[in-house]
């Protein structure tokens, strides 16, 4: 919603007077990289247009009040009580990141706040991220401003209190790609991104003529009981193989694809094989993508986004009939450049190119036959890349 409504329904709900403060942080679609991130190697995200916007007052007591505008939830947090919010059904996430900043030194002040999300949730987006880092940004500024620190937020350490929250507080072992491209995302740029030493550069989108389409499969999915743990396991036992050959090597990112066309057959198990060909040449993808991008070939980059989601269903195979169905049927559309499955898999997001005047009909017919063969509708998404985490004076 604008920014005159969400300041409209903050007042309903929590009275006039005061100044009101916004802070907003955009989910993320992975152009090209999958699952090279837990074997050491490059990710390409971007930070989108959609994500998480925050309205806040400060209080004078030592309570923070949240509501999302599409949930019915009303949840009040006590700060000195922050290890206790674990459970919630919402509200945990930014718990969470309350408590990382707080044992980073951060003093958490008290206020009202007023999320509201314009992702898909479960969709592969990381509208949890958006939360997490809309959230680390909005008390850090309140507290670098109560304490007279003068010097900008750093965003990097906000992309990491966000992965600490997950980590720490909820549970979940999510890796640094998603808060990283949600906090240091770059308007019209892409981030290709070290996940282990977070190293980072940005290429320029040239979308001009062009859109990026996300399609949602609207599948129900859970990593937890998905195959994702189980392909973690694999790219270690291939890692454990390839290192008799080559004892130098800590992760597949470390096996140049002159080395494993030369050692690789040394994996016999098949399965094992594949998937370590999947992630060496997928991280060989990126870097190809990236000098594609800087030399405005959208060209080559649809191609290259093409061959990644065939070596995801191929060679790693974790995308399924709804992904497949949607990238088939896009590659049909005129002026779809490259198509493919973006996220973990197993359900969630593609995201396609497309020259814009293509748009439409690549809305319209590939829903149409998506419904037809899947036997429910597709969500899908046209959006900008968009800066990362910031205020909105």
């Amino acid at each position: 919603m604008t920014l005159d409504k969400l300041k409209n329904e903050f007042i309903k709900l929590y009275g006039d007077g005061g100044e009101i403060r916004f802070f907003h942080a955009p989910g993320r679609v992975n152009l090209i990289g999958e699952h090279t991130d837990y074997n050491g190697g490059f990710v390409f995200p971007a930070a989108l247009s959609m994500g998480t916007t925050i309205a806040l007052r400060l209080r004078d007591d030592n309570l923070v009040h949240m509501k999302a505008t599409d949930l019915d939830d009303f949840v009040t947090i006590d700060l000195e009580k922050l290890e206790s919010y674990k459970d919630l059904s919402w509200g945990n996430y930014q718990a969470g990141v309350m408590s990382e900043l707080k044992k980073d030194g951060f003093s958490i002040c008290a206020c009202d706040m007023l999320y509201d999300d314009t992702l898909p949730h479960g969709g592969g987006l990381s509208s949890s991220a958006a939360i997490e880092v809309a959230t680390a940004l909005a008390f850090a500024t309140l507290s670098n401003e109560k304490n007279g620190i003068s010097a900008p937020v750093d965003m990097v350490k906000m992309a990491l209190i966000g992965q600490r929250a997950e980590n720490n507080y909820i549970g979940l072992n999510c890796g640094i790609m998603d808060q990283f491209a949600s906090a240091m995302g770059k308007r019209d740029c892409a981030i290709l991104l070290k996940c282990d030493t977070l190293k980072y550069d940005y290429s320029r989108l040239a979308m001009d003529g062009f859109s990026l389409i996300i399609a949602n499969t609207n599948k129900k999915r859970s990593l937890a009981t998905s195959k994702y743990n189980e392909r973690r396991s694999e790219c270690e036992e291939a890692v454990s193989i390839l290192k008799k050959s080559l004892p130098e090597i800590t992760c597949l990112a470390d096996v140049s694809l002159i080395d494993f066309e030369k050692y690789g057959k040394t994996i016999e198990n098949d399965v094992v094989y594949r998937r370590a060909k999947h992630v060496i040449t997928e991280i060989d993808r990126v870097l190809a993508s990236m000098d594609a991008l800087k030399n405005s070939n959208m060209k080559k980059f649809g191609e290259l986004m093409n061959a990644s989601h065939d070596s995801l269903k191929e060679d790693y195979e974790v995308t399924g009939i709804e992904l497949d169905t949607l990238v088939f049927e896009a590659r049909k559309i005129d002026g779809v450049l490259g198509s493919r499955m973006t996220g973990a898999g197993f359900g969630g997001c593609t995201v396609s190119l497309v020259k814009n005047e293509n748009v439409d009909e690549f809305i319209k017919t590939v829903g149409e036959k998506y419904e037809e063969k899947i036997g429910y509708k597709a969500s899908f998404y046209v959006s900008k890349i968009a800066d990362g985490g910031h205020e909105i004076k």
